[in-house]
């Protein structure tokens, strides 16, 4: 699990088993959860985050969205 960015004490990981999935990152905090589809930026699930932390967390992956998909395809070699 590959830790790509840290932010606002968010973590957002990449699980090295899911290869075959469409680009996205896991984002936890404390127990919260979430995962984002990375073309569209989209929520995929997530639990435990406020609508207050989902909001914020949707816009750092926008704003971080190409170096987040670089980091994907870094490491899975896509």
């Amino acid at each position: 699990m590959p830790t790509v960015l840290r932010e606002k004490g968010f973590r957002f990981y990449f699980y090295s088993h899911e290869p075959n999935e469409p680009p996205h990152v896991h984002v936890d905090k404390g127990g919260a959860s979430a995962k984002f589809w990375l073309q569209t930026g989209g929520v995929a699930s997530a639990t435990g985050f406020s609508a207050h932390d989902l909001t914020a967390l949707h816009r750092l992956v926008r704003e971080r969205r190409m170096k987040l998909l670089e980091a994907w395809h870094d490491f899975f070699g896509t």
